[in-house]
């Protein structure tokens, strides 16, 4: 049986990040993915490839006044953690900060990462200051997207497996971590039949054959559960978010389905936190899908108005990019599992950004002529009026009238009121008429265009809905879009995996979103975006610097 210093369970970016570690310090290192060499990098790939990043050059040079202290703040009224077993998740978090306050940006500049000058405000909150959301832009979209993310890992990667350090196994699916007197001693597995699925399409699950390989030390970082709907609404939190939506749509390829979380339960690791999950509410079905229900999130500017399934605008802090969770919670109260968007094409030429590096070729691209040609042409981005003109999702009508009869013929009902939504939509252009409002929307665009970053691309000049000049009406049909696993396996800050007993299993690690990016979840409830890859790259370096 053939033996290597560590073996890691996945190619995905924590995967990557740990082996460049391992390589770096001489370890030999067996990567194994159920899915191609074409899909090696996993999820981070699809990405738009935010970081959260503090008190950056970046920030700074928009006048933006970030700190550590400021930092901790969001994050801990955001996490809200209050269970006994976020001990490690809140450990996580303050190492986190640590590094994204210190090493973090220069560590990556020096590996060649590079950023997007205007930094993102997401996730905004809109509710107390002690409350969930930054309160300051915080979101680096780093120059080449996910890809751009992926790239210095895989290379140095590529470097030690050139070197013979590092071996690739693909279309190897492990079915068991094997354990010799408590400790993790190696894996064993399917192999399955080669497939010329490009990547991110589902590839066929035939087996072949069999492995069995041995190490002194495991790591998994096969990433959650996004694409497995049944543990969704197995673990979905009833007691917090109502019932599970009967349609949801994925955010993440067919491949990610959780169950290498539950093998290495069954190897001795404890999970903790499994019904914290982050999806989100504005997704939109995929006209061009590359896997199965393959959804796409809308990144959405403060200016649409948001409605329920029957025509009632949603309260303060639901407003689009403001807080997830709360949106979330609001929606699953309405017995609908789908809400709008309605907006103007001013609106979506400056607002509608959709998430992922196939939606932005621009950026992915890296180069500045594409970027200045597609976002400051005339209309959106050629990837939003593509999904305005042959999404299924998206309704486009010149008046409101025709609007509403296109919304309901879409839902197949009568859900909505023309009149209903008028009278809401008149009420909030007639907040428009003086410089104050008691519209929270309204409020908040003002406060998005004081940051000059949304001024300049982000936020479109508050305009009245209604007016025919600024129009035509858009329509959005918005899902709910399945994303993150919070929640996971339980690590000690060497990602280390813990036993029941809250010591660690010997030889087994975990990392990325497998350990709920750190700890076994330290998001606590709520993320405050950039924070995925970031916590990836962040747990897959010190599974790497401590294995082996």
């Amino acid at each position: 049986m053939d033996r290597f210093d560590a073996i890691i369970v996945g190619g995905g970016l924590a995967g990557l990040a740990a082996a460049a570690e391992l390589g770096d310090r001489g370890k030999s290192v067996l990567i194994l993915d159920q899915e191609h060499e074409a899909s090696l990098g996993g999820q981070a790939f699809w990405s738009l490839g935010g970081l959260f990043m503090v008190d950056t050059p970046e920030q700074r040079r928009l006048r933006i006044k970030d700190s550590h202290d400021l930092a901790l703040s969001d994050w801990m009224g955001s996490a809200q953690f209050d269970r006994p077993e976020d001990h490690w998740p809140r450990e996580w978090a303050r190492a986190y900060l640590d590094f994204a306050a210190g090493e973090m940006r220069s560590w990556l500049h020096q590996m060649g990462m590079r950023w997007f000058p205007v930094v993102g405000w997401a996730e905004r909150g809109g509710a107390f200051a002690s409350g969930h959301g930054n309160s300051v832009p915080r979101f680096h979209i780093t120059w080449g997207t996910g890809p751009g993310v992926l790239e210095p890992f895989e290379r140095r990667t590529r470097a030690h497996a050139e070197a013979g350090r590092v071996t690739f196994a693909f279309r190897h699916r492990v079915t068991k971590i094997d354990t010799k007197a408590g400790a993790a001693s190696g894996v064993s597995g399917d192999v399955l039949a080669p497939t010329d699925a490009l990547r991110g399409q589902q590839s066929n699950r035939d087996v072949e054959g069999a492995f069995e390989y041995a190490a002194g030390s495991i790591i998994v970082t096969s990433g959650g559960i996004g694409h497995n709907l049944d543990l969704v609404r197995a673990n979905w939190p009833r007691d917090r978010l109502g019932e599970p939506p009967k349609e949801m749509i994925a955010g993440v390829p067919h491949h990610v389905d959780g169950k290498m979380i539950g093998i290495a339960r069954s190897a001795g690791g404890t999970t903790i936190n499994e019904d914290r999950m982050w999806h989100y509410t504005e997704g939109v079905k995929n006209w061009d899908p590359i896997w199965p229900n393959h959804g796409i999130r809308i990144l959405p500017g403060p200016s649409s108005i948001w409605i329920d399934a029957r025509g009632d605008r949603l309260p303060a802090p639901c407003l689009p990019g403001f807080d997830t969770l709360s949106t979330l919670r609001h929606l699953r109260q309405t017995g609908h599992d789908h809400s709008w968007f309605i907006l103007t094409q001013k609106i979506i030429e400056k607002e509608f950004a959709l998430s992922g590096s196939e939606q932005n070729p621009d950026l992915t691209s890296k180069k500045w002529a594409e970027v200045l040609k597609s976002r400051l042409g005339k209309g959106a981005t050629p990837a939003v009026e593509a999904f305005k003109e042959k999404g299924e999702d998206f309704v486009v009508r010149s008046d409101l009238d025709a609007l509403v009869q296109g919304m309901n013929q879409l839902t197949g009902g009568s859900l909505l009121e023309a009149d209903k939504l008028r009278s809401q939509i008149e009420a909030r252009d007639a907040q428009l008429s003086n410089p104050f409002s008691k519209d929270a929307q309204i409020t908040a665009i003002h406060g998005a265009r004081s940051y000059l970053g949304d001024k300049l691309i982000r936020t479109a000049k508050p305009h009245a809905i209604l007016d025919p000049a600024n129009g035509p009406l858009i329509a959005v049909r918005l899902h709910i879009i399945t994303r993150k696993t919070l929640g996971g396996l339980q690590t000690d800050l060497q990602s280390r995996v813990l036993g029941e007993d809250g010591t660690p299993v010997p030889g087994l690690f975990a990392a990325g979103e497998a350990a709920g990016f750190g700890g076994g979840g330290y998001h606590g409830y709520n993320a405050l975006e950039g924070t995925f890859l970031g916590g990836c790259i962040f747990s897959g370096r010190a599974a790497g610097r401590a294995a082996g």
